[in-house]
């Protein structure tokens, strides 16, 4: 992997952004990486749309915002209408089966799981969402090592460590199952 260009997608208080930041420290901090991330979002604190942008890489990165993502992830119905027009060609674009019905054909590998449920299922905290999507991303491409992003999340969240830790597993999981069935 010399450059993947990501965006992240959903409302707010579902944790885009914290999984934006973590994915993004675990390149720089334990990979070696150079790495950008960049966020927006709505005036609203909690459901507002939100986005940021992530780019990992192993040069100099010279602009930050991603025009278009190799990994887009959209996590409601808004920011898919919104959104998946700008995913790459032979990209991936990844959604959840609870929050978003796929519509739009686009040019890229549309990856529909149900990580949400399976968080809810498993662990039974809403919470932790986030990671599991995160989880979900390096399940499905080789991006960064599983190890790297818990350590940022064992630093970040040292109360919450157990919880992370299933739900990055879960994540995993998925996203190695799906890569498998393609």
């Amino acid at each position: 992997m010399e450059k993947c260009r990501l965006v992240f997608t959903g409302s707010g208080g579902q944790g885009v952004i914290t999984a934006a930041i973590v994915l993004a420290e675990a390149a720089v901090l334990h990979e070696n990486l150079n790495a950008t991330q960049a966020q927006s979002y709505g005036p609203e604190a909690r459901g507002g749309a939100t986005r940021s942008d992530v780019i990992i890489a192993k040069s100099e990165i010279r602009y930050p915002k991603v025009m278009q993502p190799d990994v887009l992830v959209c996590l409601t119905q808004e920011a898919y209408g919104k959104f998946s027009s700008i995913v790459r060609p032979g990209g991936v674009l990844l959604t959840d089966s609870r929050f978003v019905t796929v519509r739009t054909n686009v040019d890229a590998q549309q990856v529909q799981l149900p990580m949400y449920q399976t968080v809810m299922d498993q662990i039974g905290k809403p919470i932790v969402f986030n990671i599991c999507v995160l989880g979900t991303i390096l399940g499905l491409i080789d991006l960064i090592k599983p190890e790297s992003v818990m350590k940022v999340l064992e630093e970040r969240f040292p109360r919450g460590v157990e919880l992370n830790r299933q739900a990055l597993t879960l994540g995993l999981d998925l996203g190695k199952q799906h890569r498998r069935e393609e």
